[in-house]
């Protein structure tokens, strides 16, 4: 199996690929800086596991993910991030990621998220699988995101359902970045939530 991450912590990215290699199991592909780099050059060298960093320069890995899916819908991609809020979570997931770990995962469950990607799996570390199991415990909601939400409001989280900034919806619905943040603030008072992430699943789009 083939496997290449996209890491802009050149430290961690080179323990990764020493670890993998040293398994037998997996051949080591490519290390991507940033999503741009990969988004350029992954059709050269095609992977079937491509491991994802959140947080990187340029578009974010949920961003990353969500493009490359569209075209090569046969990768797996294995998001490995030091964020274990909601709003990543759910919106790597959405976007079409296959597992999820964190960071500071140890070697041997990297690797057996990688060998639980191969089997048809979606591996996750275990507070990250007890996030996803807790948001089926919360109750339906009855009144919907359509009934309560202007257009404007409803097209705006549409947007962050793609896991874009609040900066890069501003800039593609030409408002300024306080207008969205004022919109944000009115969708989550509508819907009676706290944080993107319940406001996506609230609306069905998550």
């Amino acid at each position: 199996m083939k496997i290449s991450i996209v890491e802009d912590n050149k430290t961690y990215a080179d323990v990764m690929r020493q670890v993998i290699e040293q398994t037998g199991s997996f051949n080591w592909q490519c290390t991507y800086r940033s999503g741009e780099d990969a988004l350029v050059n992954i059709k050269d060298n095609l992977p079937d596991i491509l491991i994802v960093d959140i947080s990187l320069p340029g578009i974010t890995g949920i961003q990353l993910i969500s493009e490359l899916k569209k075209k090569y819908p046969d990768i797996r991609f294995l998001v490995c991030s030091i964020h274990d809020d909601d709003d990543s979570i759910f919106s790597a997931l959405k976007n079409g990621a296959d597992g999820y770990i964190l960071k500071d995962s140890g070697i041997d469950d990297i690797l057996n998220a990688l060998n639980d990607l191969i089997k048809g799996g979606a591996p996750m570390s275990p507070y990250i699988a007890r996030k996803v199991i807790g948001s089926f415990h919360r109750p339906i909601e009855t009144d919907t995101a359509e009934q309560l939400l202007t257009q404007r409001e409803r097209e705006i989280l549409e947007f962050t359902a793609t896991g874009l900034s609040y900066k890069e919806i501003a800039d593609k619905l030409h408002l300024s970045n306080l207008t969205i943040k004022k919109h944000m603030r009115n969708i989550y008072s509508k819907l009676e939530v706290q944080n993107k992430i319940e406001a996506l699943k609230k609306s069905r789009l998550l």
